[in-house]
């Protein structure tokens, strides 16, 4: 009886811990899993390959095993030498990473990284607006930060990403700063407008707004955060009828900041007279009503590099909290709360940002965009949609917020429900840059099957080992290279030097170069052609037969196994060695001798390398 009485104290006292905890047991068993995962496969991991690993990720690797991270007036070995300063700068959070730790390690912390900065700024911005009501609504809040700070973004431009709560937390505080409330409600600070603007609590926002593009990328997120700066100080100085001096400073510090932290990039754009394919790509020619039919599909999915899992959970909530509570608000006739509302500015803000999102691909908006601001032109100014990854998430907690205050436990309950829910999404729901739940996917499928999917893993891809003994049975002495049947990336990886590579930003006349050396496989394959022409960011080997030639799949299934290319354009590039996963057909034809087959070292991989006589 004792026993029975102590078991059952014992029980209800972990229930009522659970019940005032649930929320950490979630958020600590969600990262666990995820920690649990990608510390156990670690480069067996299967990672995103398309605009990830066979990019930036051989990017840097590149830029480490060359010394060029540091590099000033070189060259990179790609595209038969393209400017260093095409690359990432030094001067990122998220490549120092790959200054300082190798390959897989470096990827994995910043995936860490982008989970906790986004939790942190989520946090940090929440904690900012509700003031006292945070403690109230912590629980949801937390897990909200949780599911935001998770959502599977383009991992490269990740923490530029979640890092987005931070900026408007900076400015925010600077603005009630020079207003004279520190937080909401205080009393106004009647102190003069310098001491407001400049004090011992301004000085560290405005140094961190400085170094905030140590998180951003200019061109993802940095540009539009000044351009909606902008709007801000026009905006407020319309309402409060008085010039928001923080908000003007705040666009100068942090425009020096990105052009101090990405100077090259800034260097590459306006001080270099070099004609780049920007000029040249295509970026769609929807009619009008394509256009809007585009904007509603971003509102509803997002697109693949921001791709945050809100179409399950979220969009559906904040759609029916909307109209609960405008519904609230014209019944009881109070139409002012109505514009000024956090829920529907915000939502106001998504639909801005999908709208442009839709009329870039509209050709008569994007050219007189161009024409008004010609340095812009080839500018993907679509990317404002890359800000709804944030803005869904706050419109979430807005609404889980309210449904906290109204004081009834079973809405509480149901606040609780919805992120739960949310959270779950973004870990489970397969989206293109859900790396956990591609891993567990593909481990699984090994374990259970016995057998390995078509996908490959990190390790796989790069084939480090595999590579390593190529370059020593040939004698390989940084000899000008492509690849076949393969991303480029592979060889950038493996420090090889490539006259082919993926990069969206380099000569014109390169791009020309080398639809010369292309010209009789484009005879053969008008999509490819038409894809190269209309873009040109991968240059690559084509199939002369329209035949997807770089898939990176365990097996390489094409029909037509000859290499169509200009030999003697490709000479011209002084190419010595073409890796290839496919034995040419045509070898003997086109004058390549093969140096040797080489396979092993765990790699998925039959590498055929050929001396082209160059």
């Amino acid at each position: 009886m004792f026993l029975s009485s102590v078991g059952l104290s014992l029980y209800c006292f972990c229930m009522v811990k659970f019940k005032e905890n649930w929320y950490k047991y979630v958020i600590i068993v969600l990262l666990g899993l995820q920690a649990a995962v990608f510390l156990i496969f670690r480069g067996n991991s299967y990672l995103q390959i398309h605009d990830n690993l066979d990019l930036f990720m051989a990017h840097y690797r590149m830029l480490g095993i060359n010394g060029l991270w540091f590099a000033h007036n070189t060259d990179a070995p790609i595209l038969h030498g393209v400017s260093r300063d095409l690359f990432g700068s030094e001067f990122s959070l998220y490549n120092i990473l790959y200054v300082i730790f190798p390959g897989v390690w470096a990827y994995l912390t910043g995936y860490a990284l982008k989970i906790a900065i986004g939790m942190f700024s989520f946090v940090l911005l929440c904690r900012d607006c509700l003031g006292k009501r945070y403690a109230d609504s912590r629980p949801v809040i937390l897990v909200i930060a949780c599911a935001f700070g998770l959502i599977p973004v383009f991992p490269a431009y990740g923490i530029a990403f979640t890092s987005v709560p931070l900026i408007v937390f900076l400015l925010r505080r600077l603005y009630l700063a020079e207003t004279g409330e520190i937080t909401a409600g205080e009393s106004a600070d009647k102190t003069g407008l310098t001491h407001r603007l400049f004090n011992k609590r301004t000085v560290p926002l405005y140094l961190g707004i400085f170094l905030y593009p140590l998180l951003s990328y200019f061109s993802y997120h940095g540009f539009f955060i000044l351009c909606y700066m902008v709007a801000a100080v026009i905006i407020l100085w319309i309402r409060d009828r008085r010039f928001p001096v923080s908000l003007f400073l705040s666009i100068i510090i942090l425009s020096a900041g990105y052009i101090v932290f990405e100077y090259r990039l800034f260097g590459a754009m306006l001080f270099t007279d070099t004609v780049t394919i920007r000029t040249t790509m295509e970026h769609g020619e929807l009619s009008f009503g394509q256009a809007m039919l585009t904007a509603l599909q971003e509102f509803v999915n997002a697109s693949f590099h921001s791709q945050d899992s809100h179409t399950y959970v979220v969009l559906p909530v904040v759609m029916i909290g909307i109209i609960v509570i405008n519904a609230g608000y014209i019944h009881s006739k109070q139409y002012k709360r109505i514009l000024s509302d956090p829920v529907n500015l915000i939502m106001i803000w998504i639909l801005f940002n999908v709208l442009i999102f839709g009329l870039y691909q509209f050709a008569p908006f994007r050219q007189l965009f161009e024409m008004l601001v010609p340095p812009l032109t080839g500018f993907e100014f679509a990317r404002t949609a890359y800000f709804n990854t944030f803005l869904w998430y706050a419109e979430l907690a807005v609404v889980c917020v309210r449904l906290c205050e109204t004081g009834r436990r079973s809405r509480r309950i149901w606040a609780n429900a919805i992120v739960t829910a949310a959270v779950i999404a973004v870990m489970f729901v397969p989206q293109v840059y859900n790396d956990f739940y591609y891993t567990c996917y593909n481990q699984a499928y090994r374990i259970i099957r016995q057998k390995e999917t078509s996908t490959v893993n990190y390790n796989e891809f790069y084939s480090k080992d595999l590579f390593e003994e190529i370059k020593t049975e040939i004698g390989y002495n940084g000899e000008w290279s492509a690849a076949y049947g393969m991303h480029p990336g592979i060889l950038n990886y493996n420090g090889i030097a490539t006259v082919d590579g993926y990069l969206g930003f380099y000569g014109q006349d390169y791009k020309e170069k080398w639809q010369r050396v292309e010209a009789p496989a484009f005879e053969g394959s008008p999509s490819l052609k038409s894809y190269f022409d209309g873009w040109g960011a991968r240059v690559s080997l084509y199939s002369g037969s329209d035949e997807n030639t770089y898939a990176p799949m365990r097996t390489l299934e094409i029909k037509d196994r000859r290499l169509v290319v200009d030999m003697e354009e490709l000479k011209s590039l002084n190419c010595r060695y073409i890796f290839s996963r496919v034995e040419f057909s045509n070898a003997d034809e086109i004058g390549l001798d093969l140096v040797g087959e080489y396979e092993g070292y765990g790699s998925p991989y039959m590498i055929y390398v050929y001396d082209t006589g160059s």
